[in-house]
């Protein structure tokens, strides 16, 4: 859905742009045919053996300049333009109209609108007994412990009047492991590239400052519409000619691609730095 600017009153102030609240940062093994295909030529993917590492930044603010929204960055892989690699995000979905005016047009993000469902139940989690583990057999080694909470989190890309549905992220709670250890306190910088692209042709490079307490958790579980990610690449090289059409289906890809760890980012405060113009190597 286009943004109808004229309608939108940004409340960003000159950068940096500051934005408080909590997230989960997930890094897969993303085939380097999926994310080939949202990497300008200008760039060089960072690659070994046919991958690369991409994965999602799914976060949920409760202060930022556009106020609170959801976000769910689909991070496409890493690229290379000496002397620095940075991330390449293959979509933004954001369920804020200012959010995704702003990343479109000041920091050249594929930024959409969408719809953030979500639902938290709580799921009886088994114990199991190692002393009768034979039981288990017949369905008597395992005792109920305490529940974990699992929050699901349906993402819908909304586009005119309809809307098609992205992923369905479950995560489940690990407090019952750590209590309530939220980990060290950090301070990390994400840069990253972006532009190139309708609403922005320049290619750019900003940075991410983050503060936050940071944890390992279990890595989240993510289905989406088509559960097979060979399926999605086979349909999508069909149809080359229009890659462009095939980005949804592609960011769907990334998604379901293999997690390899999951770092949960609680007290997050993350300063966003001016974007600026660059000329990538050749």
């Amino acid at each position: 859905m286009d943004v109808d600017e004229r309608r939108i009153s940004s409340g960003y102030a000159k950068p940096p742009w500051i934005f408080k609240g909590s997230a989960l940062y997930q890094i897969h093994l993303v085939k380097a045919a999926t994310a080939r295909a949202f990497i300008p030529k200008e760039f060089r993917l960072v690659e070994a053996f046919g991958y690369t590492l991409g994965g999602f930044f799914l976060a949920s603010y409760d202060d930022s300049p556009a106020g609170v929204f959801d976000e769910l960055v689909v991070i496409a892989g890493i690229v290379w333009n000496p002397p620095t690699s940075c991330a390449w995000a293959a979509r933004v979905l954001v369920n804020s109209d200012e959010a995704c005016h702003h990343g479109r047009k000041e920091v050249g993000l594929p930024s959409q609108v969408a719809r953030f469902s979500k639902k938290i139940t709580a799921v009886p989690k088994r114990k199991r007994n190692r002393a009768f583990g034979f039981l288990d057999t017949f369905g008597l080694g395992t005792t109920l412990a305490h529940p974990e909470d699992l929050m699901e989190v349906k993402v819908s890309e909304v586009d005119a009047a309809a809307s098609a549905d992205i992923c369905n992220i479950q995560i489940r709670s690990d407090e019952t492991k750590v209590g309530n250890w939220m980990g060290p306190a950090i301070k990390m910088a994400l840069p990253s590239f972006s532009g190139n692209t309708k609403y922005y042709s320049n290619l750019l490079k900003y940075s991410c400052h983050l503060h936050c307490r940071v944890r390992p958790v279990r890595p989240a579980v993510v289905s989406g519409a088509l559960e097979d990610e060979t399926e999605i690449l086979s349909e999508c090289k069909q149809t080359s000619q229009e890659m462009l059409e095939n980005e949804r289906r592609l960011s769907i890809a990334v998604m379901l691609s293999k997690p390899i760890i999951a770092l949960q980012f609680k007290c997050l405060t993350m300063q966003v730095e001016a974007p600026v113009v660059i000329h990538p190597s050749k």
